[in-house]
């Protein structure tokens, strides 16, 4: 248990400061670039997905730290939990705390991928990425676990 929390402080760490960083670049030092397909340009998101919950902007930051505090608490009962996730869970944490600590800091979450070829898409950022990749990394290992127990 302590080489994987070892493990997922690192990667927590790692992932928190290269998010911090890249969207200190575009909110202060005007990163934004062009692009055919994709651009780089600074969106401010007040709200979650897609801009969803938007009017209640002043409320996420504390909603949304409230829920990561929920999933420490729930963590901290459930190692066996933390055993088996701890690469996603650090992820999710990397990235989710990142955008709350946006919110506290810039009063938004700070978004700069854009892409608009053939559509647009949502602007969404690092930490976006992450998070659905500890999403995806929960929902493959489930998989894989619901498949070994129908087997036996």
């Amino acid at each position: 248990m302590k080489n994987q929390l070892k493990i997922a402080s690192i990667i927590f760490i790692i992932i928190f400061i290269i998010d911090q960083v890249v969207k200190f670049g575009f909110a202060n030092l005007g990163w934004d670039v062009n692009g055919p397909y994709m651009s780089l340009k600074l969106a401010y998101n007040r709200g979650v997905a897609f801009s969803m919950f938007a009017f209640l902007n002043e409320y996420l930051k504390f909603i949304q730290l409230g829920i990561a505090i929920a999933g420490l608490l729930y963590l901290l009962k459930n190692r066996d939990i933390f055993k088996e996730y701890y690469i996603p869970i650090a992820l999710l944490f990397g990235g989710g705390l990142s955008n709350i600590l946006d919110r506290f800091t810039y009063g938004a979450v700070v978004d700069y991928f854009y892409w608009h070829h053939w559509f647009e898409f949502a602007i969404f950022n690092f930490a976006d990425v992450i998070i659905d990749l500890a999403v995806v990394i929960i929902l493959y290992k489930q998989f894989k676990e619901s498949k070994k127990e129908k087997s036996i």
